[in-house]
C-alpha cells in the first residue's frame, strides 16, 4: 500500500473512532494537549534508545495525535487535516528560497537568518525577535531559545570564559542570599544561575535539554541499580547509612561505566 493510502486510512479509522469510540467521542482538543505532549516526549525516548521499531511506533503515535486535532477542528469548520498539510507545505517552500527558488545560502546561520526575516515579512515578530517563543516550552529549552534569538541580533557573550565568569558571579549571589535567608532572592539566583549553564551550554554546543534529560536517565539507572542491590541484601535502600549508599553509587557508577560504549 501505498503512503498516500495508507494515510487516507488513518484518516478513515479516525473518523470511525470518533463516531462510535466512547471515549474518542469525548475528547476536545483542549482534552487532547496532554496526550500530544506524553507522545512527543515518548518519541524522543525512543530516538534516544535507538530503536527502529519503537520510534517508527512513537511517530505514529505523534502523528495520530495530529490527526485526531485536526479532525476536531473539522467537525467545526475551523480547518481540517488537508489544510494542515497545505500550508505546512507551502511555508517550507517559503522559507527555502535556496532549496525551491535561486536564493544561495551557503550555511546553517545564513538559513537561521533569512527564515527569522521571512517571519518578520509574515508579521510574526511584531512588536519583539522573542515574540512567538511558546511559554509552555521546558524552561531550559524556552531559555535556550530566548538566548539564540537575542544573540542574532548581536547581543552577546563575547566568548565562553565570559559566561563561566558570570556563573561565578550569580553563584556567589546565590550563596549570599543563602547566608541572608533570603528565600525570594534565593529564587532569583537559582534561575540566574540554570541561565546561566543555559548560555554556557549553548556556547560549548550543548543542547541543555537534552543533557539534562540524559543525566536524569542516568541517575535513574543508578539508583535502581541501588535499590536492587539493597533488597538483595534484604533491606530497604532508607535503612542503610549514607556511607553505605554512597558505596552502593560508586559500585552502580562502575556497572554503568562498562555498560556505556567506549
Amino acid at each position: 500500500m501505498k503512503s498516500g493510502r495508507k494515510f487516507e486510512k488513518l484518516l478513515e479509522i479516525t473518523k470511525e473512532l470518533r463516531q462510535r469510540c466512547p471515549w474518542d467521542r469525548k475528547q476536545t482538543m483542549q482534552t487532547l494537549k496532554p496526550y500530544m505532549i506524553e507522545e512527543t516526549y515518548e518519541a524522543l525516548e525512543a530516538i534516544d534508545e535507538g530503536d527502529p521499531g519503537k520510534i517508527k511506533e512513537e511517530l505514529g503515535d505523534v502523528l495520530f495525535q495530529v490527526v485526531f486535532q485536526a479532525h476536531i477542528a473539522g467537525e467545526k469548520n475551523l480547518f481540517d487535516i488537508g489544510d494542515v498539510l497545505e500550508g505546512i507545505s507551502m511555508k517550507m517552500v517559503s522559507r527555502h528560497p535556496h532549496v525551491f527558488g535561486d536564493m544561495e545560502l551557503k550555511t546553517a546561520e545564513d538559513v537561521i537568518d533569512k527564515w527569522q526575516e521571512h517571519k518578520r515579512r509574515e508579521g510574526k515578530l511584531k512588536t519583539s525577535i522573542l515574540e512567538g517563543i511558546p511559554a509552555s516550552l521546558p524552561a531550559l529549552l524556552r531559555a535556550e531559545k530566548v538566548q539564540k534569538r537575542a544573540g542574532r541580533e548581536g547581543f552577546d557573550w563575547d566568548k565562553t570564559e565570559d559566561v563561566l565568569e558570570k556563573l561565578d558571579e550569580e553563584t556567589r549571589e546565590l550563596k549570599e542570599a543563602v547566608k541572608n535567608e533570603n528565600l525570594d532572592g534565593m529564587e532569583e539566583e537559582v534561575g540566574d544561575i540554570l541561565f546561566s549553564v543555559v548560555n554556557i551550554a549553548r556556547f560549548l554546543g550543548v543542547h541543555p535539554e537534552e543533557a539534562l534529560r540524559k543525566t536524569t536517565a542516568k541517575f535513574i539507572g543508578r539508583f535502581e541499580y541501588m535499590e536492587k542491590k539493597a533488597k538483595e541484601k534484604g533491606v530497604e535502600l532508607r535503612q542503610m547509612t549514607l556511607a553505605e549508599m554512597d558505596a552502593l553509587w560508586d559500585e552502580a557508577k562502575h556497572e554503568q561505566g562498562k555498560q556505556d560504549p567506549a
